[in-house]
C-alpha cells in the first residue's frame, strides 16, 4: 500500500480508511522550545475492514501507530499499520473475517484457532519504549516490535524466547533507578485460564524474572502500578468463561456483585507473597502511580465507580448504567501488616476525570506531588454553532493535581475541542519533579482536524505554547508516550 501525503490547502479531511501518512514540516502555530528532542507516538485502533458485528467493541479494531518526531521546532507526522498476522489474514481474504472481541469461536471457520487465540491480536493499545526498541501493545499477544524511524512492523517479540506468557500486559511499568521493566501477561496460558505470570526484564532487554500465580477469578487486568519494593495488580468486575465464549458471546461481562482485587507482591517475592486485598465494585482500567511507605502501600489511581464500557453489557441482562462510569482520583492504602483482607479508599477531588492519567515518568514507583489527568472544565464554553459535528459530551482540559496542596491547574483545549490523553515530556537537568511539558492531541470539530498541543507542565494558566496543525483527522489514540531521540536512535 502506498503512502498517501495530504498537502496543505487541500482543505481539512477525515483521514479515509486504509490510510498510511508521511507528512513533513507540518504546520505549527507558536514556538516548539528546542529542548524538546524526540516522538510522541500513539497507537489506537481504526478499522481496516468493518467489523463483523455491528455491536462489537472498539477495542477489536485493528492497530494504527502514528508519531510526531519533533527536533528543532519542527515536527513530521507519521501514520502506519501494525502489521500483525490478524491484518495480513485480513487483506489477504479483502473483508473481515475474525469476530468478536478476543472470541476466536466467531471467527469465520476456515481461521478458527481457539488454541493460539494470541494470533488474534490487533496490537492496538499503547506504545513502548524499553532497551532501544519501540514496540505496540495489546494484552490478548505479544508486543509488536516496530522500526522507531520508519513505523514498519518488525514482527512479535517474545525477549529472546524468554517471554513464555502468551500475553503481555498494555501497561508495563519503567523503574526510572534501575531501567528495569515489570510486565505481565494474564490469561497467560490460554483462553479463560486463571494464570498470571509477572516478569521482570534488565535494562538490557532481556528477562530476569519469572513468577507464576493465579487470580481470584478471571478479569481484565488491563494496567499495573509499581514501587520500589512492590508490584501492585489491580482488577475488578468483569467476567468471562468457556461457555461464554462458546455462546458466542463477547469475552467479557460486567458482574456488579464481584468485588475488586489488588493483589500486592514484593519485587522478588514468589508466588506464595503474593497477598489479595479486597473491595466494592470498581472498574479497574488505569493506574497513576504507587509508592511503598513503611509497611504500607500508596496507590493512586482513577477508578470508576462500576462498568465503564457499554459494549461488555452486564451479565444479569439490565441495561449499562452511564452514572456509575465515572472516575475519580482515588487514592488506596494496602495496609500489608494488618490481618484485613481489605483496602482504603479516599477521593482526593470531587470532579470527575478521564481515567487516562500520568505522572512524571521520573517519579515511577516513587512518592508523587503531582498527577496529570484529562477532563471536562465546565465552566468552559464549548461553542456548538461552529462545531455542529462535535459529540454532547467533551474533555476540554488537561489538569495538574497536586496531591500535597489539593490545587488543580489546568489548560484549555479550545471552544471546539476535545483531548485525548496527554503525556509528559521530562526535562531541564535538575530533575525536579513536575519540570517538563503536556503534550497531546485534541480533535477540532470546527476544522475537521486534528492539531497536537503544547503547554509547560508547570505553567498551564499561561495556555497552549505551541499547535502542530494537521490538513486531517488523524487516526484515533488510545494511548501515547513520549520518546526521546537518544533513546530509540531517531535519524
Amino acid at each position: 500500500m502506498a503512502d498517501s501525503t495530504p498537502a496543505f490547502g487541500a482543505g481539512a479531511l477525515t483521514m479515509p480508511p486504509r490510510m498510511e501518512v508521511n507528512l513533513e514540516d507540518c504546520e505549527v502555530e507558536g514556538t516548539i522550545p528546542s529542548e524538546i528532542d524526540g516522538a510522541f507516538v500513539r497507537v489506537g485502533a481504526e478499522w481496516y475492514y468493518p467489523p463483523k458485528y455491528a455491536d462489537d467493541a472498539i477495542l477489536n479494531a485493528d492497530g494504527y501507530i502514528s508519531s510526531f518526531r519533533i527536533s528543532n521546532g519542527k515536527v513530521d507526522y507519521k501514520g502506519r499499520w501494525v502489521e500483525t498476522h490478524r491484518l495480513k489474514e485480513q487483506r489477504k481474504a479483502r473483508k473481515q473475517i475474525y469476530g468478536y472481541y478476543r472470541n476466536p469461536y466467531t471467527d469465520d471457520k476456515d481461521i478458527q484457532d481457539p488454541e493460539h487465540p494470541n494470533l488474534r491480536t490487533v496490537s492496538n493499545t499503547a506504545p513502548l519504549t524499553h532497551a532501544g526498541k519501540l514496540f505496540t501493545l495489546k494484552e490478548d499477544g505479544l508486543p509488536h516490535e516496530i522500526d522507531p524511524n520508519t513505523l514498519q512492523t518488525i514482527g512479535p517479540w517474545d525477549f529472546h524466547g524468554k517471554w513464555k506468557s502468551e500475553t503481555f500486559s498494555a501497561h508495563p511499568k519503567l523503574d526510572p533507578l534501575t531501567g528495569e521493566m515489570v510486565s505481565f501477561g494474564y490469561e497467560a496460558t490460554g483462553l479463560c485460564s486463571d494464570d498470571l505470570w509477572i516478569y521482570t526484564v534488565g535494562p538490557n532487554g532481556q528477562v530476569s524474572n519469572e513468577v507464576r500465580t493465579k487470580v481470584p477469578y478471571v478479569s481484565v487486568i488491563h494496567d499495573m502500578a509499581l514501587t520500589h519494593r512492590h508490584v501492585v495488580i489491580p482488577f475488578g468486575g468483569y467476567v468471562t468463561s468457556k461457555q461464554r465464549l462458546l455462546d458466542g458471546k463477547i469475552h467479557w461481562g460486567w458482574d456488579q456483585n464481584q468485588p475488586s482485587y489488588i493483589g500486592v507482591m514484593p519485587r522478588d517475592g514468589d508466588p506464595k507473597d503474593m497477598r489479595w486485598f479486597k473491595g466494592p465494585e470498581r472498574c479497574m482500567m488505569h493506574t497513576f502511580n504507587a509508592h511503598s511507605e513503611g509497611n504500607k502501600v500508596i496507590l493512586y489511581a482513577p477508578f470508576y465507580d462500576g462498568n465503564f464500557f457499554p459494549f461488555f453489557p452486564p451479565i444479569d441482562g439490565s441495561p449499562w448504567d452511564p452514572r456509575k462510569a465515572r472516575s475519580f482520583i482515588r487514592k488506596i492504602t494496602l495496609d500489608l501488616d494488618s490481618k484485613k483482607d481489605t483496602y482504603e479508599e479516599e477521593i482526593l477531588w470531587p470532579n470527575p476525570i478521564m481515567d487516562l492519567g500520568k505522572v512524571d515518568p521520573r517519579v515511577l514507583s516513587l512518592q508523587t506531588r503531582y498527577l496529570f489527568a484529562p477532563f471536562n472544565d465546565e465552566s468552559k464554553p464549548f461553542d456548538r454553532s461552529k462545531a455542529p459535528n462535535g459529540p454532547a459530551r467533551v474533555t476540554n482540559s488537561y489538569g495538574r493535581f497536586d496531591i500535597t496542596t489539593g490545587k488543580m491547574e489546568s489548560v484549555f483545549a479550545g471552544a471546539t475541542h476535545s483531548l485525548a490523553e496527554q503525556t509528559f515530556i521530562p526535562t531541564g537537568t535538575s530533575g525536579r519533579e513536575g519540570e517538563g511539558y503536556l503534550i497531546g492531541v485534541a480533535s477540532n470539530f470546527a476544522e475537521r482536524r486534528s492539531e497536537l498541543i503544547i503547554a509547560d507542565a508547570e505553567r498551564l494558566h499561561e495556555g497552549v505554547i505551541a499547535r502542530v496543525l494537521l490538513p486531517f483527522t488523524a487516526a484515533s489514540q488510545v494511548h501515547g508516550e513520549w520518546s526521546n531521540a537518544r533513546a530509540l536512535g531517531l535519524s
